[in-house]
């Protein structure tokens, strides 16, 4: 009985949550070691079949990288990185392509239907629901620096997601886009995830990351820092506190807290039920980041 109370008491806390959060979209990226841990995958694919089920709009849009550097290595490819992109001639996209809308986003969509829900994945392959235009980067001496066929999203789909909702489904997007002639670019999936929550207006963006969130001091899990200021995400970067492959998360994090996105909340991919646990409770687990 003392279980059963116990479980009452979580339902009755989430339910102002729910009620708050109904009929908003929540973008998800998933990606990193988190697509490695099938039984970790099947447990956050339940999590979104929840959040759907109470009615929330959850998108996940996903990368692989692990899977492309595999899928390369097979191919005889060495990947090459320029300021931390991967550089994409031809034989590269081919393979991101491939591996991202044609091997991982089947089978996230074939587990939730295995787990009784529906889902649809929007890629070139079936619906396509990311634009971008081609993404050149400045060097130092303000020389443009090619990176090959990568792109930055510059536009979504809201009426292909939309309808894909009112179908009963789960919308899972690659982060391969298509420019405005249908050429395929390949896409950071933080930033295009950050720009699916931007341009959709989306109540909360998620990331699912290999660490619990953003610590002072990496080495002290007691410095974990629940809230934080666009400001002072700012002034950590400056430090050399958020470094390394944080830091496009946060960039992504702030550009769309500018363009109207509630929060942003970088939660451990790898602590069961950390999305619901992150939205769904007064004290969250991760860290949260506002304006």
């Amino acid at each position: 009985m003392e279980q059963a109370i116990r479980k009452a008491r979580v339902l009755v806390e989430a339910l102002g949550w729910i009620r708050r959060f109904r009929g908003k979209y929540i973008v998800i990226k998933l990606g990193g070691s988190a697509l490695e841990e099938r039984e970790s995958v099947a447990r956050f694919l339940t999590d979104v079949i929840l959040m759907e089920t109470v009615g929330m709009k959850p998108i996940i849009v996903h990368g692989g990288g692990k899977s492309i550097n595999q899928a390369m290595a097979d191919a005889g490819l060495q990947p090459q990185f320029v300021h931390g992109r991967r550089y994409t001639d031809d034989d590269t996209l081919q393979i991101v392509a491939r591996v991202l809308a044609e091997e991982i986003c089947p089978s996230l969509v074939g587990e939730i239907e295995r787990q009784g829900a529906q889902a649809a994945g929007l890629n070139y392959s079936t619906r396509n629901c990311l634009i971008a235009e081609k993404l050149t980067l400045q060097g130092e001496a303000g020389e443009d620096i090619d990176l090959g066929a990568v792109g930055k999203v510059n536009g979504v789909d809201e009426l292909l997601i939309e309808q894909t909702f009112e179908a009963g489904c789960i919308p899972v997007i690659p982060s391969v886009a298509l420019d405005r002639d249908g050429h395929k670019l390949n896409v950071n999936a933080d930033t295009a995830a950050a720009a699916v929550a931007r341009l959709l207006r989306a109540e909360k963006l998620v990331f699912l990351s290999d660490v619990p969130g953003i610590y002072l001091d990496p080495s002290d899990a007691a410095t974990l820092i629940s809230h934080l200021e666009a400001t002072r995400c700012r002034e950590l970067i400056a430090e050399g506190v958020i470094d390394r492959g944080m830091i496009p998360k946060v960039d992504a994090a702030l550009e769309a807290l500018d363009a109207g996105v509630r929060k942003v909340h970088i939660v451990d991919a790898g602590m069961p039920h950390s999305v619901l646990l992150e939205i769904y409770s007064d004290k969250g687990i991760g860290t949260e980041i506002v304006l």
